[in-house]
């Protein structure tokens, strides 16, 4: 695993819970949040797994305090992605290293460093680009909809609007190994039968074990990246399956549509910045959010 591979996938951020309890001592507090001996160890044996050089308790510690400040502005402005978005990133990162998930959490505990520990690293790397464009005017660049828009000729950008069900046949983990195949075989054969979105639940009440989540409208620019090939792809009523944590699935595109209205406008603007700014730990506005943060702070360590 590489901090490059690492920092393409994404994790819900979520205020640590129980660490004090697990933990020898704590180290540092930031905020009244609380850094443990614990943490520090488990952010050490992560930066091993990256190959990082250097003194790696002391990289450890100052990581961890950064990512406390950002972790508390992330979520002061209820920036943190999505549960769905860390599934799916888990998932997709030990598929990437040909692995279940299971595997993938026996390696990071083998390694002292555990699947949280994993995901709220990465976590903080994809969401904190999204409160430095709001922190700045929603883009790199501090520009209004409208400065946009004229640098395009005066005219909104076009993007392409879903209206989505996620339909899922649900693979317990206990049986997993089991019976994937053949609920993979289920689903395939389900989608040509399948009669439109108004009779989704009815169709899938004629079924063992499957479930309909309305996703309602989801603009291309926000379409989660392992679904999106398959959506772009789609001919017809439904999409291709995947195989995720929770089963084989497939969306149903219930109504798609070219649209360029302001929401539009500003979301394709947003993916543009959010993709310049992902992971940019450099950058001249991260790190003067970075010292804004640290100035008001209230940092002991011990």
């Amino acid at each position: 695993m590489t901090a490059g591979v690492a920092l393409a996938v994404a994790a819900i951020i979520v205020a640590p819970a129980g660490i004090a309890q697990a933990a020898t001592s704590v180290v540092a507090v930031v905020n009244n949040t609380p850094i443990t001996s614990g943490d520090v160890e488990r952010r050490v044996n992560f930066l091993k797994l990256q190959r990082t050089k250097g003194n790696l308790r002391s990289v450890a510690r100052e990581q961890l305090i950064e990512e406390a400040l950002k972790r508390e502005e992330v979520l002061r402005a209820r920036a943190s992605v999505s549960t769905s978005e860390v599934d799916a990133a888990y998932g997709r990162f030990a598929s990437s290293n040909k692995m279940t998930t299971d595997q993938l959490g026996k390696i990071l505990n083998q390694a002292g460093v555990g699947p949280e520990h994993f995901k709220q690293f990465i976590a903080i790397q994809m969401s904190w680009p999204r409160v430095v464009n709001a922190r700045f005017g929603g883009n790199a660049n501090g520009k209004t909809l409208v400065e946009r828009m004229q640098e395009h000729g005066g005219k909104k950008p076009v993007t392409t609007e879903y209206f989505l069900k996620q339909v899922i046949f649900v693979v317990p983990e206990k049986r997993r190994n089991a019976i994937l195949g053949k609920r993979k075989a289920e689903a395939e054969a389900s989608r040509s039968k399948f009669p439109g979105c108004d009779q989704a639940k009815a169709f899938a009440a004629t079924m063992h074990d499957v479930s309909i989540r309305d996703l309602g409208r989801v603009l291309a620019p926000q379409m989660p990246e392992d679904w999106k090939p398959l959506v772009e792809k789609a001919n017809g009523l439904t999409t291709g399956t995947r195989v995720t944590e929770r089963g084989v699935e497939y969306l149903a595109i219930c109504k798609k549509r070219d649209v360029n209205d302001d929401v539009a406008a500003e979301m394709v603007f947003r993916a543009e910045d959010l993709a310049k700014a992902k992971g940019d730990e450099n950058d001249e506005n991260s790190k003067k959010y970075i010292a804004e943060l640290r100035k008001k702070a209230t940092i002991t360590e011990r």
